[in-house]
Formats: structure tokens, C-alpha cells, sequence
């Protein structure tokens, strides 16, 4: 009951929300904070009560949805979706914070549109039956692109336009391919595939090609990384944060949970060139943040790179590698949300996003210097911080498997510690 009591705060509290007059601001802020709170707080049981070292899913909940078609509504959490689940009610409440002051115009759409945000992606990371799934990844994608393309930059309809385009065009193959799963099987339950799916090798590949082309354009993988860099200029400070988070990680995150277990066969047809894609995605974005003087252009580019990466460790073949991958997807939305929380306080003081005008910070406001750098620290890997375990553990399972990939994934952490 309580994953599904999480997907409900948020949706419950904007309804409350969509009733408060217009002109209580203040209010819609308070309740806003609440019900993240809230979501946040309840979710801590999950953590306490989880059991480390039992198999399968915990907190499962399975009930009737669409009898008729033997689809149900089944949500169930283990180590994988644990984190993530956290890592999301941490920092909606966190985004709703830093909207406190940066947000004047449409206060009350725009907390709506956060607090059903946070309920989609818990619902996919929660989400064992593949149309349940399916029906979260989608309804995620419309709060994100009227946050941006309402509450963005000067070319917000661009970026959210964009935005929609490419997650569309590869959530609409993965469609095509839970159909044809669903109709080989006769049932969407995402437990029961894995265990009686008998399907040949040429077909899994295909779809093993479906569902990672709609992960990759969210990770999002090199080359269909170009609508994330544009995303993330337009987008609010609190879009952005949510965007880098926990956005991203549903790519990631759907790669360990749906496309290998599903199609194991096809992981050794495709791995090579997914891996292949990472070390370019890694030394592409490094390389192209250290020209970058927009402050939140880099940071994207920089997530490209970490994003990049987390794949890596996913398909480098083996365990370490994946578990070292499900550490960064945690210590990437901590750092990065953190990068993106301090640029935006900054932004609101100085009115812009150029390294070049913010000279002097560190002397005028030394505590604000410490917690940027701590963040840039931990996003660069630096040994002692959150983000340098994630990397070492990646690295460490690589070089066991593909010391090639591995050096060349070593030589992105230097260019990391050059840009940033």
C-alpha cells in the first residue's frame, strides 16, 4: 500500500492545490512544501524496512486492472528502484524550494504541474507490469514539457517542442514492442515474461532495439543527446534539477529493470555498440563543456558525459559494472541537482549564467563558494565524495572485461576535472 499511497500524495495534493484561489501564493507554496514533505517522509519506510539479501520484489502490490486483457496493476520495489524512488521525493521537495522565490507567474499551475511530475516517475520506478509502465513513462513526459515550455527561457517552445519530439519518437517503438511482447506472452506482468518469455534470437534483438531506442533518447545516449543541452538552458531551475535528477535516470534505470532481463540473448548482440556509443557520449560532452561559458549549458554537457558513463557500467559485461552504474544514476542526481539548485540561487542574485560575470563570489559570499565547490567535487569524482565511488566501481568492473573502454572512460574523468 505504501508505493501506491506515493504515487497518490502528489496527485491528491494537486488537486488540493488546483482548488486554492489563484491569488494565495503563499498558500500554494506552503501546501506545495507539505505534500513533498510529506511524499518524502513516507517514503523513509522503504529504507528502514527494507530486507538486503531477499530476492524478488518488496512492498509488492498486485490487483485487477483490465481483467478482460490479464493486465493488472502491479508495483513492487527492490535495490535498484529503492534509491531512485528516494532520490525522487528528495528532490521534488528540493525543486519546489529553489521555485519559492523564481516563481511568480502561474504559481499554482506550475506546483500542479511538479507535484504530477513526482508522482509519474515514482510510478515508473515502481512499475512491474509493462502497460502500467508504459502509462507512467508517458504521463511524465507532460508536466516536464509545460514546465519548461512555460516557465523557461527565451526559446522554452523550442526546447519543450524538441523535448516532446524525441522522447514521442522513441516511446512510441517501445509501444509497438510491450504489444508484441504482450501478444507472444498473453500477459504484461513484467516478473512473469522474465521467468516464461521463450522467444528466438533475431526477435529479441529487434526488440531489444525498441525499448533501448526510447531508453537512450531519455539517458540520453550520444548522438540523440542534442535535445537535452537546448532542455536544459530553457528549462526553470527546479525543471532542470528534476530533469538531471531523476529524468534521466528512467533511461538508465529501464535498461537494468526492462531491456536485459527481458532480452537476454540480445544484450551480447548489442552491447558492443551501446558501450561504443558511451566512451563517445563521455569524451564528447567533457570535451564540449570545457568551451562552454554558460554555467547550465555545461552542466548538461557534463551529464552527457556521467550519463554516458552509467551506460557503460551497464553493458560492460559485468555485475560490478552494473552495480557501479546503479551507484552513479544515485550520486549523479545528488551532485548535479546540487549544481543546478546553486546555479539557479546564483542566477536569481545576477541575472545571468556566464562564468565570465561571476567573478568575486567566493570573496563576497564565502559559504555559497564552499557548497559550489563541494558540488563540483563530487560531480568531478573526486576520491572521499559521493560522486567518485559510482565511477571507481564502473571503472574497476570495466577494466575486468574491456580495459580499452575502461581507459578511454579514465581519460573523461580528466577531462572532467579540466572543464569543471
Amino acid at each position: 500500500m505504501i508505493l501506491s499511497l506515493l504515487i497518490l500524495i502528489p496527485i491528491v495534493g494537486a488537486i488540493v492545490i488546483a482548488f486554492v484561489p489563484r491569488d494565495q501564493d503563499n498558500m500554494i507554496k506552503w501546501l506545495a512544501v507539505g505534500i513533498t514533505a510529506l511524499a518524502l517522509l513516507v517514503s523513509l519506510p522503504l529504507y528502514f524496512n527494507f530486507q538486503d539479501g531477499v530476492s524478488g520484489y518488496q512492498f509488492e502490490e498486485i490487483r485487477p486492472w483490465i481483467p478482460a486483457l490479464n493486465i493488472g496493476y502491479h508495483v513492487g520495489i527492490d535495490g535498484l528502484s529503492l534509491f531512485l524512488v528516494l532520490l525522487t521525493t528528495f528532490l521534488t521537495l528540493i525543486s519546489v524550494i529553489s521555485s519559492w522565490t523564481a516563481i511568480t507567474d502561474g504559481l499554482k499551475e506550475y506546483m500542479i504541474f511538479m507535484l504530477l511530475l513526482e508522482a509519474a516517475v515514482i510510478g515508473v520506478f515502481v512499475s512491474l507490469d509493462l502497460f502500467l509502465y508504459y502509462l507512467f513513462w508517458e504521463a511524465s513526459l507532460i508536466p516536464m514539457a509545460l514546465l519548461i515550455g512555460k516557465w523557461g527561457g527565451a526559446r522554452r517552445i523550442y526546447a519543450a517542442v524538441k523535448f516532446i519530439i524525441y522522447t514521442m519518437a522513441g516511446s512510441t517503438l517501445m509501444l509497438v514492442a510491450a504489444l508484441v511482447l504482450y501478444v507472444n506472452a498473453g500477459t504484461s506482468d513484467l516478473p512473469t515474461l522474465v521467468s516464461t518469455l521463450n522467444l528466438s534470437q533475431n526477435l529479441q534483438i529487434i526488440l531489444f532495439f525498441a525499448f533501448a531506442l526510447a531508453f537512450s533518447v531519455k539517458v540520453p545516449l550520444f548522438p540523440l543527446h542534442t535535445w537535452l543541452p537546448t532542455a536544459h538552458t530553457e528549462a526553470p531551475t527546479a525543471g532542470s534539477i528534476m530533469l538531471a535528477g531523476v529524468l534521466l535516470k528512467m533511461g538508465t534505470y529501464s535498461y537494468l529493470r526492462f531491456a536485459i532481463p527481458l532480452f537476454p540473448d540480445a544484450v551480447a548482440y548489442w552491447s558492443p555498440m551501446l558501450v561504443t556509443l558511451a566512451i563517445i557520449g563521455i569524451l564528447y560532452g567533457a570535451l564540449v563543456a570545457l568551451v562552454q561559458d554558460d554555467v547550465k549549458k555545461l552542466v548538461a554537457y557534463s551529464s552527457v558525459a556521467h550519463m554516458g558513463f552509467i551506460v557503460l557500467g551497464t553493458f560492460s559485461g559485468g555485475q560490478q559494472g552494473m552495480s557501479g552504474a546503479v551507484l552513479q544514476m544515485v550520486n549523479h542526481g545528488l551532485s548535479t541537482g546540487m549544481l543546478f539548485f546553486l546555479v539557479g540561487v546564483l542566477y536569481e542574485q545576477r541575472h545571468t549564467r556566464l562564468f565570465s560575470e561571476y567573478g568575486g563570489i567566493w570573496v563576497k559570499v564565502p559559504i555559497f563558494g564552499t557548497y559550489f565547490l563541494l558540488a563540483v567535487f563530487s560531480s568531478v569524482g573526486l576520491p572521499g565524495l559521493n560522486g567518485f565511488v559510482g565511477e571507481f566501481v564502473i571503472l574497476l568492473g570495466t577494466f575486468s572485461v574491456n580495459p580499452i573502454a575502461a581507459a578511454l572512460g579514465t581519460f573523461g574523468i580528466v577531462l572532467a576535472a579540466w572543464y569543471l
